[in-house]
């Protein structure tokens, strides 16, 4: 499949939802680009995406404004706002955009929801390169249930993948890089979109433009691995996912589901990582605040999405990072194993504690301990238990330190909802 190709590895970016909602502007996007291209773009931090809505001239926050009018040309292909991307003026799109975000050395998304303009169905819009009108091909009985947008797009229908073919011939003109499509992994009312998957990965390809094909939201359903393997490049596992204990205690359930299709070009997503400065205008998670997770939270999400191989996006405002988050993101021995780590598995989970194991293409073997429970903890381990050699040196990669090797295992306290990641040579 040809988009394994592309993401061989775990995308590494940032995103603009969980701070900024559905209003980001032009400015917000460059600045956290130069951002990520002077401090992050070394440690393999490459996509800057644009997330919902950035069509809604109108649009403040992570609240939707239903039914107000939307920026779209007069193929039903909706277009930058250009009060908020003033680049996009004279019917440039996102062109100028991306050839920016190209020029810094970065990959440039966007997010987009399944489907056609309510709008250009209601008004009978054209279809590029079809006879058929929006409204022909228009599905008024699949939307989505928390955005008024768009409605479906109906596979049965003469004139649809001509629309979803127009759709990513612009995008491809504009240089996208990678488009995340909403509503469709795992919609509240109709499940997964299987149809309109296919014609999604099948107007990508026909684009001639190779672009990371992200689907949300989850959790996506695992009896349809094969399928979304086959057509996509990750997908979300869970619904959206922010700073709270209980949603990062629950991802160890949903990892331990989706590790075994875990493999290059295809990658089951935890969501973005809510760290740093969020909520700026991005209400739906608590409000502005930098995260709620803990120092030792913090260090078991991102241990934990790394043994995994998660997707690792970035959430927060990355021009407000603190030496602390931006030590998260920049710890070579952990994005190692996150980039070229293979048979990622959950060992053992219990209300107290998690392990997890994982390997390198040198043979080097990965050991995480995770402290569930809420008081500090000591995890004692055999390397019997760890189906493993007593190894020669153990090191700590968050602390960047070698430990005394003990013939009997290791043993770590933990503090609560804290962890270690070992490496074994």
């Amino acid at each position: 499949m040809k988009q394994n190709l592309l993401a061989a590895t775990p995308p590494m970016g940032w995103n603009s939802w969980d701070c900024y909602g559905a209003s980001v502007n032009e400015e917000e996007v460059r600045g956290n680009a130069e951002y990520m291209a002077t401090h992050l773009k070394d440690f393999g931090w490459e996509y800057v995406v644009v997330d919902i809505q950035w069509y809604e001239p109108g649009a403040n926050s992570s609240q939707y404004r239903n039914f107000v009018p939307l920026v779209m040309d007069e193929y039903s292909r909706l277009q930058p706002a250009e009060n908020r991307f003033p680049s996009a003026a004279g019917g440039k799109g996102f062109a100028p955009l991306a050839e920016y975000v190209h020029g810094l050395g970065l990959k440039f998304g966007i997010h987009i929801m399944r489907g056609i303009p309510r709008q250009a169905a209601h008004a009978a819009s054209a279809i590029l390169g079809s006879e058929q009108t929006a409204r022909d091909v228009a599905h008024p009985n699949s939307i989505c249930p928390w955005n008024t947008d768009m409605y479906g797009v109906d596979a049965s229908k003469e004139g649809s993948q001509a629309y979803y073919d127009s759709l990513f011939q612009l995008y491809a003109s504009w240089g996208v890089d990678y488009v995340k499509v909403d509503d469709i992994a795992a919609s509240r009312i109709y499940g997964y979109h299987k149809e309109e998957v296919a014609m999604i990965r099948k107007a990508i390809d026909r684009s001639g433009r190779e672009m990371v094909l992200s689907l949300s939201p989850g959790p996506a359903p695992v009896e349809e691995a094969e399928h979304l393997a086959g057509h996509a490049n990750l997908w979300r596992m869970t619904d959206d996912y922010w700073d709270h204990w209980h949603l990062l205690r629950g991802m160890f359930e949903r990892c331990e589901k989706w590790a075994p299709y875990v493999q290059p070009g295809h990658w089951p997503d935890c969501d973005m990582l809510p760290l740093g400065h969020l909520g700026i205008r991005s209400v739906d998670g608590g409000g502005d605040r930098f995260t709620r997770f803990t120092h030792d939270e913090q260090v078991t999400m991102m241990t934990l999405w790394s043994i995994f191989r998660s997707p690792l996006m970035f959430g927060g405002e990355l021009r407000d990072n603190d030496d602390w988050t931006l030590s998260l993101l920049t710890n070579k021995e952990v994005l190692h194993l996150h980039r070229y780590g293979k048979g990622g598995s959950q060992v053992a989970l219990n209300e107290a504690h998690a392990i997890w194991t994982s390997e390198d293409e040198q043979g080097n073997h990965y050991v995480a301990l995770f402290n569930l429970s809420d008081e500090a903890l000591t995890l004692q381990v055999s390397f019997e238990q760890l189906k493993v050699s007593i190894p020669n040196t153990i090191r700590d990669l968050w602390q960047s330190r070698d430990l005394e090797v003990v013939n009997e295992g290791i043993s770590q306290t933990l503090p609560q909802h804290g962890s270690v990641l070992l490496k074994f040579k």
